[in-house]
């Protein structure tokens, strides 16, 4: 496919997504807000599709709506779809944060398990062959503990080592959040809208991650390795089991957002090219780094 078509499935998958997870949609003109109803992550705020330009002014008044829900300040879109769009949000005073969209080339599998080189300092030892990662059913024991490891990830950025293992995961696996949590996954596993795998080693998930699929596209998201778990090619084993699934359930486009060009490079390694860029705008108050 081309990358315009390819462009063009995605911007329906953005649109299709928050519909399958069980979000209204609240029209706005030229802007749709997803509302989530019902347990799940809130969504966002985007660009209707075949919509007409969006000015500022159409930009305060989903953030008001927002406001009175009591919902996060968020839009998303694709840069090369709505080219004009950043300037209208970052008029209305919100942040904009730019992130690598990649898709995985159809011939291409993400067959990486066995490359270990993924995230690992060239100067550091070769890091030892992760074991091959496994999807996980709505019932496995493991679920609580998978649902919970991206959340340690994402805290502390990066891909270098970091000082959570083990112990850190077992602490947080029992907050009685994570219960909900690992609930709603659950379901979502059970229903087929989401596909969760992990690398597991001595009962312990050392990295997960999801792919949430509308029709034929799936994108791959919340992969996530426990920071005293980096350099070791989890992250990637993850990914190629999840692709690998993906693939025979049907699934032509497999996509993901890459937090950084490093991250990007990592993943150019196993066959995901670089299509376009993904644009989160928040305000500066909560905006990450």
């Amino acid at each position: 496919m081309t990358t315009q078509t390819i462009l063009a499935a995605l911007e329906q998958y953005y649109d299709g997504a928050p519909r399958a997870g069980g979000a209204r949609a609240e029209d706005f003109g030229p802007l749709t807000l997803f509302v989530q109803e019902g347990a799940g992550w809130p969504y966002y705020a985007r660009p209707t599709l075949g919509g007409p330009e969006v000015s500022a002014a159409d930009v305060e008044r989903v953030l008001a709506r927002q406001r009175e829900l009591e919902l996060p300040e968020s839009f998303e879109w694709v840069a090369e779809n709505n080219p004009s769009l950043r300037a209208a949000v970052e008029a209305a005073g919100l942040r904009v944060h730019a992130y690598p969209l990649m898709v995985l080339d159809p011939a291409d599998t993400a067959d990486t398990a066995d490359d270990t080189t993924d995230t690992a300092d060239p100067a550091d030892p070769l890091p030892p062959t992760p074991d091959p990662a496994r999807v996980l059913g709505a019932d496995d024991p493991l679920l609580a503990a998978a649902v919970t490891v991206p959340m340690l990830a994402f805290a502390a950025p990066g891909t270098a080592p970091g000082e959570a293992g083990a112990a850190e995961l077992a602490a947080a696996t029992a907050d009685p959040a994570v219960e909900v949590r690992r609930a709603w996954v659950a379901e979502k596993i059970a229903a087929g809208s989401t596909v969760l795998a992990a690398a597991v080693r001595d009962a312990v998930v050392l990295c997960s991650g999801q792919y949430n699929p509308v029709g034929e596209v799936a994108e791959i998201v919340g992969v996530g390795t426990l920071p005293a778990a980096r350099r070791r090619g989890l992250a990637l084993a993850v990914t190629a089991a999840l692709v690998k699934e993906a693939r025979a359930r049907g699934v032509r486009t497999v996509f993901l957002s890459a937090g950084d060009e490093d991250v990007a490079r990592i993943y150019g390694r196993a066959g995901f090219r670089r299509v376009g860029t993904a644009l989160i705008a928040e305000p500066p108050a909560t905006a990450g780094a």
